[in-house]
């Protein structure tokens, strides 16, 4: 089980407690960095550069899936019902519903089927973040920032 192999982790392999708690940690601490890009973002008017913020947008729904995922991973066995609840979200779009929940989670319930598709999602979807960031950054290239501290960018 999911739970079995995080307790793997954390007991027998070497500083394996450290890497679960820095991963864990990490992440917090890189959405406490994204929501204050963000903020600074909506607070400097940069909400007006229309491409550098839609892929923004998808970016964080992105980060949001992957820490969701990774989330679910370890406690998948310990709160079934939670995951399925929120994963069967999708059963309520009209006439593709049941068959993304299907096709994406792989049934009605998270068991081995969904949390071996999350576990691959939670792999493959950082690199897709890294390549979403340097789009990100070629569009905020092309318009430059707005250059809220007045600093001297030739300097």
């Amino acid at each position: 089980t999911a739970f079995s192999s995080v307790t793997h982790i954390c007991r027998d392999v070497n500083y394996g407690w450290l890497i679960r708690y820095l991963h864990a940690n990490g992440a917090s601490m890189f959405f406490i960095c994204l929501f204050m890009h963000v903020g600074r973002g909506m607070y400097y008017g940069s909400y007006t550069f229309l491409e550098t913020r839609n892929i923004g947008v998808i970016l964080l729904f992105t980060v949001m899936a992957t820490a969701f995922m990774g989330y679910v991973l370890p406690w998948g066995q310990m709160s079934f019902w939670g995951a399925t609840v929120i994963t069967n979200l999708l059963s309520a779009i009209p006439y593709i519903g049941s068959t993304l929940v299907e096709w994406i989670w792989g049934g009605f319930s998270v068991d081995k089927a969904t949390l071996t598709r999350f576990f691959a999602f939670h792999f493959i979807l950082p690199f897709i973040i890294t390549a979403l960031v340097i789009v990100h950054l070629l569009f905020l290239h092309e318009t430059g920032s707005n250059n809220p501290t007045g600093l001297n960018s030739d300097a």
